[in-house]
């Protein structure tokens, strides 16, 4: 590029320096050994834009046209609505099963006081099996085990203690900054990214100094810079001792994630000893939230693991048949967790809220031994019912795309985000759901673009581009080998007629569709003839169950859009009476007939007949449709009209009505007229006036020029 733009001489010198820490030291090093660009790592850049443009470029004009309204797909973007949908469909595929838990308070008197002391436990076997969780699968069961215990004696016969330790969370990359956010301070990732992007600008400090106060916050790299971990190091032996610091020196990660690129270090404060209290003034809430969750995650990855103690005490009758478990555990050694205990630090607390009552249930148990009686206090049955996968939220879905090697950490705030522009997703309470717009497309890709849709389709490819940035395959060819497989699902899918498209949707939602229709025969119930099916509309983005008698039984029992002015209008179409007789008409006699369609109200002249199209007019403009009379009914049937021939080339312009009021049109250039302007105010000078301003646009398709460029040309 430098070349192209003779910006190069003979006493210039261009190379490439390579960092992966934005630290000084990292900086100077590499400024010692400049190398010369890499052209593997280029090559893997263009192949990646090639083959998101070869997808998203030729799978999204063949949406528009086989299912209006769905605007785009994408590689990843069809990846991650495909986990969403088909979690959907697990959900929806589901029977709860019946299933019932056994759970006892049992007391212990001490022999040389009144005092008594009581845990709870729950039945782990009955006549000696091993109860699993569908064992007790009705009352009727769960009452005879508790009268069969009711009658029995019980005694402590194991009680085992241990310690376990609990690992240190990993440094902070992308995406288990989004999870955490998501999970501990209900931040969207889009959002999570917009603050880290704050943090990472920085801001003025008190001494008129700015600073970026976290590291670049798009990586998936695990190592934190030699230098700012001794830095972490030191503080941690200041604030909470030297028995809180491993003894081996800083603590290393490496990656774990499939394809990691490594390119920057894990997300840290730019200083560590910048304290989040010290933030309190200069920062905003959210922001100050996010700095502290990054702090504390900081420190807590160079510290000690904790050590958490387990007790676990078994309780039997005689010969042991009916046996009764009841564990419990606390925190010996706080560890890393001191760092999310700490006061300035301001995070979230570790989730031991109850420490005390912990405590005090780990004293009760451990006082037990082997052999002392216990009498068995209230007995609870617990009815309960197996429960669906649950849906997606934005962190796990970002943990299962990462999971995948679906994506790269910079990709899934800004690919959730277009799942929610283009109505494929909403978000309630941080749960992802699909609407029916976003099952449709995914319907679609996975019936006729299987492989892409295909997790591993995504993953290998990001596994191939890797090899590309190494060497070790060639770009040109691994752009032949995919496009040669994926223009061939293309192909296929342009042939498809929009029958076959509601057939393929119909099929696959058809329980869903169907299910609140009142008749379960889907017959029609205006003609009684034909059978109610699923229809895309042939203009707009609409979606119904209508007759498929069309055109000459135009009933819609439901309808489907995605937009809300849309769905609005097609909420009171839903419960709009049979056609209405407004009057006829005076000179041919036809009837004038209200009636509601897809699109909202019109009006028509005629009734529908075999072979003939009456004449319509909307009136979704007007409110109150009811007031409509027969001299508005003829008044607005009489458009389009004929305003006069254009001066330059003799074609007419007409005055037409839309749904969206009144314009003109020549040719394939519209123009509309003021809302303020009366219809019959409109003559020919005026249009001419109207078509010649900045306000016009263009409609239809050229003839010859193929749908598909223009599509890309619209791209």
């Amino acid at each position: 590029m430098l070349q192209q733009q003779d910006a190069l001489h003979e006493n210039i010198t261009v190379a490439r320096v390579v960092f992966h820490e934005i630290t000084e030291a990292s900086i100077k090093v590499a400024l010692q050994a400049p190398r010369e660009i890499d052209a593997n790592l280029v090559q893997a850049y263009l192949a990646r834009r090639a083959l998101d443009y070869l997808i998203g470029f030729n799978i999204s004009p063949l949406l528009w046209r086989k299912l209006p309204g769905c605007q785009s797909a994408g590689r990843v973007q069809s990846a991650a609505l495909s986990l969403i949908c088909d979690r959907e469909m697990e959900i929806d595929e589901f029977k709860p099963q019946e299933y019932w838990t056994v759970e006892a308070v049992l007391d212990k008197k001490e022999s040389h006081s009144l005092d008594t002391f009581s845990f709870p436990a729950h039945l782990t076997h009955f006549q000696s099996k091993r109860l699993n969780q569908l064992s007790i699968s009705s009352h009727t069961e769960a009452k005879d085990i508790e009268q069969k215990i009711n009658s029995a004696n019980f005694q402590v016969i194991k009680n085992s203690k241990r310690s376990m330790v609990r690992k240190n969370p990993t440094p902070y990359i992308t995406s288990t900054l989004q999870q955490d956010a998501a999970n501990k301070l209900n931040f969207s990732a889009t959002y999570t990214m917009k603050l880290a992007q704050k943090l990472y600008e920085g801001v003025q400090l008190p001494d008129e100094t700015a600073a970026g106060l976290i590291t670049y916050m798009r990586t998936d790299g695990l190592h934190i810079s030699d230098e700012a971990a001794k830095e972490i190091r030191s503080l941690i032996f200041e604030r909470y001792g030297s028995h809180h610091a491993p003894e081996e020196g800083p603590r290393k990660y490496f990656k774990k994630v499939k394809n990691a690129q490594e390119a920057h270090e894990a997300i840290r404060p730019t200083d560590i000893r910048r304290l989040p209290a010290m933030l309190s003034g200069l920062l905003d809430e959210d922001c100050l939230k996010l700095y502290s969750l990054i702090w504390s995650r900081t420190m807590a990855c160079q510290m000690q693991p904790a050590t958490v103690g387990q007790i676990q005490v078994d309780i039997g009758n005689v010969d042991e048949s009916i046996v009764f478990r009841s564990s419990c555990s606390r925190v010996e050694f706080l560890g890393f967790q001191a760092a999310y205990e700490d006061v300035d630090a301001g995070a979230i607390r570790y989730k031991e809220n109850e420490e005390n009552d912990r405590h005090e249930a780990f004293a009760i148990l451990n006082s037990l031994k082997t052999g002392d009686p216990l009498y068995l206090g209230e007995v609870e049955l617990k009815q309960h019912h197996t429960q669906p996968p649950a849906r997606y939220s934005e962190g796990s879905l970002v943990k299962k795309l990462e999971e995948l090697g679906i994506g790269r950490p910079s990709t899934y705030a800004s690919t959730l985000k277009v799942l929610q522009d283009r109505n494929y997703v909403t978000v309630k309470s941080r749960i992802l759901y699909p609407e029916f717009r976003g099952r449709m497309v995914s319907a679609f890709l996975s019936h006729y673009f299987s492989e892409v849709t295909d997790y591993s389709f995504t993953a290998d490819m990001e596994t191939e581009l890797d090899n590309v940035s190494a060497g070790l395959t060639e770009w040109k060819g691994l752009l032949v080998d995919y496009w040669s497989r994926f223009s061939s699902y293309c192909t296929c899918a342009q042939s498809l007629h929009i029958h076959q498209v509601e057939k393929m949707l119909e099929k696959t939602f058809g329980d869903s569709l169907f299910a609140s229709l009142p008749n379960k025969d889907r017959s029609c119930p205006v003609c009684g003839e034909g059978t109610l099916i699923f229809k895309v509309s042939r203009f707009g983005a609409g979606y119904f169950i209508g007759c498929n008698q069309h055109p000459r039984c135009n009933y819609i029992a439901k309808t489907l859009y995605g937009d809300d002015d849309e769905e609005d209008t097609l909420q009171r179409n839903t419960n709009v009476d049979e056609p209405k007789l407004i009057g006829h008409h005076p000179a041919s006699k036809e009837k004038v007939l209200l009636k509601s369609g897809p699109y909202g109200f019109y009006v028509q002249l005629g009734e529908d007949r075999t072979g003939y199209l009456p004449k319509r007019a909307s009136v979704s403009h007007i409110k109150d449709v009811d007031s409509i009379t027969l001299e508005d009914a003829l008044e607005l049937l009489r458009y389009p009209v004929n305003l006069g021939n254009h001066p330059k080339d003799g074609q007419p312009i007409m005055l037409r009505l839309a749904r969206a009021g009144f314009s003109v049109r020549h040719r394939r250039t519209i123009a509309s007229v003021p809302k303020n302007m009366k219809p019959n105010d409109v003559t020919l000078e005026k249009a001419l006036e109207f078509l010649s301003g900045k306000d016009v646009r263009r409609c239809g398709r050229p003839k010859g020029k193929p749908k598909r460029e223009e599509a890309l040309e619209a791209m």
